[in-house]
């Protein structure tokens, strides 16, 4: 069944799709449908830190949005961040003040842009660099796709909001391309890649490369390729993994900033200058120009992993900084994932300095002068602690709802009631499209809920939550079938491994509803017959599985609605 609806030109004609999926959903499954959702964030960072009218909350994307970058044209910004096997990729957002950001819709949105349909979690898109060419009026979104054999790739448009281009694959290996455009309407490419065979001198040893960019093919010019910096910023420190690259040109001089040091607790932002595109690059003296790498590991509010940055001037020649950071909690996990931070970056001299990104960050930073934080209101995305509430009916469903390795469209019916996820014959582990919904989490502590309208026929079938950080680290919850009695259940799976948590017979005579609480690492899922007392299931149990620290990869948890044909969980 799945199959025959991926084959469909999704597309061309969406109502087509949708009308395609639900007559694909054969007439022996149960109906299920999920209603009333809502999220509430509830972090000790924004009770004990309210915020002041002349203040925002950083980071602004909170969640898995990782890996931003980030362009101007006139008055409008634009941002991307990495997206892995998640569909549709790359979100992209748009703000006029770099405070109120709203998402307008993603860069990778349909199966011809994006191969990840087998893909791991944690494989796909990385590092997207969103750049826009003033001298043919063209945004550019040049990326690495580690699927479906791409590899290095662009796309662009003239509009970021209506529809990017079909992939122009790359003819270069390495890793987080971005591109440059001179004043004299030259382009050029930087990457990450590994040094000329046999040069290695240890692990993590790394080079960035640049290459002339042929604006009319779309395309690196053969045998323009030159290697620019060679391991970091001091080759005989050994430092490591070199990557994210950046150019900018200012007064003249052209600068290259990089991550370096890692993803993790050493990552760090560096910065280079040249006279010349081409090089060569000399350091700055006083790298690293942002890191949070010196400071105690049980410091107060701990913001961490703070590299991988982007810079943008503002129209009256003020500077910014974008990065991603993680805010692990108590326990050191980080379910949220690396998140979209900003500073303002102060640029007066030399080089460009991150302001206050070289100690301890602080969650709150002062507004730029005439804005006015709009934080949660008229379409701009929400930060600090907050409700989202969405009741699953609206038939141009949110942005922030995506599915993993496949369009949501192949499995979703919106309805007057709710939103029909119409089940797949693959279970939540499989490295294939599921049949989920997901939602990225966004706190520490929270509260989700959803109803759900489901009696499913056979023990095959299953509906419910998934808290999800990878194809092997979820928690389940959800109804099913064995024999002729219905049952709610909570599993665990570890390193692919399964466990049933608990299970217990009950009475199903309408709607359910679902919910999760989470109190920093102890998560509880509980659930309610007559909408109003609830129940637990399985005792507070930890969220442990559901942090990058345990799982790896390079994700934040997902919390998914969630609907099998494929259910091997077996109540008690």
């Amino acid at each position: 069944m799945r199959q025959n609806i991926m084959n469909l030109a999704f597309f061309r004609n969406k109502t087509n799709v949708l009308a395609a999926a639900a007559l694909l959903s054969v007439t022996s499954i149960s109906a299920q449908t999920f209603s009333d959702f809502t999220y509430r964030g509830n972090d000790k960072i924004y009770n004990d830190n309210p915020l002041k009218p002349d203040e925002f909350y950083s980071p602004i994307l909170q969640g898995c949005y990782p890996d931003p970058s980030i362009t101007r044209k006139g008055e409008d910004y634009y941002l991307v961040n990495s997206s892995f096997s998640m569909f549709p990729g790359v979100p992209i957002f748009t703000s006029k003040d770099l405070v109120n950001w709203k998402q307008v819709g993603h860069v990778l949105d349909r199966p011809s842009q994006l191969k990840v349909e087998k893909s791991g979690i944690s494989h796909g898109i990385y590092a997207p660099d969103i750049k826009y060419n003033k001298h043919n009026d063209t945004f550019y979104m040049i990326t690495t796709q580690f699927a479906g054999g791409i590899g290095n790739m662009v796309v662009k448009t003239k509009d970021p909001s209506k529809g990017w281009s079909e992939v122009q694959k790359l003819n270069f290996e390495g890793i987080d391309p971005a591109i440059f455009f001179d004043d004299d309407g030259k382009a050029y490419i930087v990457h990450n890649d590994a040094p000329p065979q046999g040069t290695e001198q240890y692990n993590g040893h790394r080079v960035i490369k640049m290459w002339d960019y042929d604006l009319e093919k779309d395309q690196v010019v053969a045998g323009s390729d030159k290697i620019i910096v060679n391991g970091g910023v001091d080759l005989s420190q050994k430092p490591i993994w070199i990557e994210g690259p950046h150019i900018y040109k200012k007064n003249g001089k052209y600068y290259l900033m990089c991550a370096e040091g890692g993803t993790g607790g050493n990552h760090s932002e560096v910065i280079f200058m040249s006279d010349s595109p081409k090089g060569p690059y000399v350091p700055a003296g006083n790298n690293p120009i942002l890191t949070q790498r010196y400071f105690p590991k049980d410091r107060k509010e701990k913001v961490d992993w703070a590299g991988h940055a982007d810079l943008v001037e503002t129209p009256d020649g003020q500077y910014y900084g974008v990065f991603l950071a993680i805010r692990p909690n108590e326990k050191n996990r980080v379910n949220k994932g690396r998140e979209t931070f900003i500073l303002p970056v102060d640029w007066s001299g030399k080089y460009p300095v991150f302001q206050n990104g070289l100690v301890p960050m602080k969650p709150k930073l002062k507004l730029p002068a005439g804005v006015q934080n709009q934080n949660g209101q008229n379409g701009f995305f929400p930060n600090g602690n907050f409700t989202y509430t969405d009741k699953l009916t609206d038939k141009n469903l949110d942005y922030r709802w995506i599915a993993m390795r496949g369009p949501r469209e192949s499995f979703i019916t919106v309805t007057k009631n709710g939103v029909k996820v119409n089940p797949f014959e693959t279970n939540i582990k499989a490295l294939a499209p599921v049949s989920a919904l997901f939602h990225r989490l966004q706190h520490e502590s929270f509260e989700t809920s959803v109803t759900l309208d489901f009696k499913p026929k056979s023990e095959k079938e299953l509906a419910g939550i998934t808290c999800y950080q990878s194809e092997t680290f979820n928690y389940v919850f959800g109804i099913t079938k064995k024999d002729k009695d219905f049952y709610i259940v909570l599993e665990r799976t570890e390193k692919g491994q399964s466990k049933l948590i608990a299970s217990e017979k009950i009475s199903l005579s309408k709607t359910v509803k679902l919910q999760v609480v989470a109190d920093k690492d102890e998560h509880s899922f509980n659930y309610s017959l007559d909408g109003k007392n609830y129940k637990n299931l399985g005792g507070p149990v930890s969220g442990d599985i559901l942090s990058t620290d345990v799982a790896g990869g390079f994700t934040g948890s997902l919390i998914g609605l969630y609907s099998t044909l494929s259910n091997d969980i077996v109540p008690n």
